[in-house]
């Protein structure tokens, strides 16, 4: 199996999903291993001379001015990693308790913090042999960096706090001894650098950025054998008018939804409308937004997953040290709760294409509800629509930005902080419950071609309905609809859907 190198510029979405999701392993090069050692040879020799140095030798935070000998450098970084692993909630998902793994390390593999070679091993042995320290998601205000969620990781290190072999919790020391694995004896200034950075925060946001662009494309498609089944009018989507207002996202959402309509027999029939709703109309202005705002979301978080987050940080050459503010979140922060704005839009936009499809009097004439036969016995997929108008509701709520609050931590030497990891927890449930509205956008749309047989779907309009009803049938009556729910939500997240279409037409 080929292994990813952790060398701490290299790193993107795609590396960390191979990480986090698929387990692939991990390894860090000779190359980065004497720069690692280099470094912390830098900074025995600034020790050794008798200088101050922030959180080697200091208390931290608010007791950043309390002088400590260099004896008591071991004990500090013990003590700061079980003082700070004070956390709550539930845990992280596994693949995102690796994520901070994998990029921590990254930051750690720069050459730039101060740690021994063996300590940065640590994380490659944790991540290859599964070993997923149990990290609570809340606690975490986004700066100094997600310190309660990376101190209660780096517990692991030390053979204490909890971990997950398999999925099951237990003691990380008897999660070690499983493995094989030795726990570490922290140095000075080891502790605060496995743990202060914003790691947390652009673990979840990596991940919500890959689910987010999967489900533009799965949104994309749905959208599209919307506009198809309803016989929507398609001059909105003429590429002369979407070169007049050159936004990139516009222009590719609309030369997408051209692409998966092109050939539909559906859409050569008698319009009853000389404009579309704008649901419908304006799809490539509304889904292109998102997309370029996602992909905003992409360039900050793989820009922060291989910068040097930390503080303070170690010159080798020139046997100094720098403090600042490189932990701090803001970037993320801003780009997660975008992130969340424009997926919550996604889904705002798709609820109002179910309910044109449900409604009577807005779907030119197809069923109500799109139930054929006993009406006022069967509900049909009505309540599919309320459904979609609860979840929604929520994300209106959770797409409130995080990142314009701050409270001051730490006796106010800490008087700004980012929420980034707030708000990227926020995006992650902003994206699984659009995931379930474009589902329903999907069966509902799947639905109403039933009624528009025996005119052809388009050229990837078709392929979306054929591989929707290998798995979920047409409704003839009233059934158990939430497991069809389920049913489209694992189509979507598993990009059978895509992976499909994608054979004949690209989805950019």
């Amino acid at each position: 199996m080929k292994m990813i190198e952790i060398d701490g510029a290299t790193l993107n979405i795609e590396k960390v999903k191979k990480v986090a999701r698929d387990k692939e392993k991990v390894f860090f090069s000779e190359k980065t291993m004497e720069k690692v050692q280099k470094n912390w040879n830098a900074l025995q020799e600034m020790l050794d001379r008798g200088d101050i140095l922030y959180g080697v030798n200091t208390g931290i935070g608010a007791f950043g001015n309390i002088i400590l000998s260099k004896d008591q450098g071991s004990e500090l970084s013990k003590r700061m990693i079980r003082a700070h692993a004070a956390g709550w909630g539930n845990p992280l998902p596994e693949d995102e308790a690796r994520a901070c793994l994998l990029l921590r390390a990254n930051v750690l593999a720069r050459g730039y913090s101060g740690v021994r070679p063996k300590t940065l091993q640590m994380f490659a042995e944790l991540l290859n042999k599964n070993i997923v320290p149990v990290i609570y998601e809340k606690g975490s205000v986004g700066t100094s960096g997600d310190l309660a969620p990376l101190a209660q990781m780096a517990l692991v290190f030390m053979g204490e706090g909890e971990a997950f072999i398999d999925s099951k919790r237990m003691d990380a020391e008897k999660a070690l001894k499983i493995k094989g694995l030795e726990k570490i004896e922290l140095e000075a200034r080891e502790g605060l650098a496995l743990f202060n950075g914003a790691q947390t925060m652009t673990a979840i946001g990596t991940l919500a950025v890959y689910d987010a662009e999967k489900l533009l494309k799965n949104a994309q498609i749905a959208a599209a054998l919307i506009i198809d089944s309803l016989n929507a009018v398609t001059l909105a989507f003429d590429s002369r008018l979407h070169a007049l207002r050159p936004f990139e996202g516009q222009n590719i959402v609309a030369k997408n939804i051209r692409n998966l309509i092109d050939k539909s027999t559906v859409l050569m029939q008698k319009k009853k409308d000389t404009q579309s709703a704008y649901s419908l109309r304006c799809v490539p202005q509304v889904l292109g937004a998102s997309r370029d705002a996602i992909g905003y979301s992409r360039k900050q978080v793989e820009i922060e997953m291989n910068s040097v987050a930390d503080n303070p940080i170690f010159l080798t050459e020139e046997k100094t040290y720098l403090a600042g503010g490189n932990f701090h979140g803001q970037p993320v922060a801003y780009a997660m709760d975008l992130l969340g704005i424009a997926v919550s839009e996604i889904g705002n936009m798709a609820e109002r294409r179910v309910n044109r499809l449900l409604n009577p009097a807005l779907n030119a004439g197809l069923p109500a509800f799109l139930i054929a036969e006993g009406e006022g016995l069967n509900s049909g997929l009505m309540i599919t629509q309320y459904t979609a108008a609860a979840l929604v509701s929520e994300n209106k709520i959770l797409a409130s930005p995080a990142s314009v609050d701050s409270i001051p931590c730490s006796a106010d030497q800490e008087d700004h902080v980012s929420m980034g990891t707030i708000a990227a927890r926020k995006a992650r449930e902003i994206i699984r419950n659009t995931e379930a509205i474009v589902g329903i956008e999907f069966m509902c749309a799947a639905q109403a071609y039933e009624f528009q047989k025996p005119a052809r779907l388009g050229a990837g309009t078709s392929i979306a309905y054929s591989v929707i009803r290998q798995s979920i049938q047409k409704v003839k009556e009233d059934r158990i609809f939430y497991k069809d729910l389920d049913i489209m939500a694992l189509l979507m997240r598993n990009g059978k859907i895509i992976e499909e279409v994608e054979k004949t037409i690209k989805v950019i």
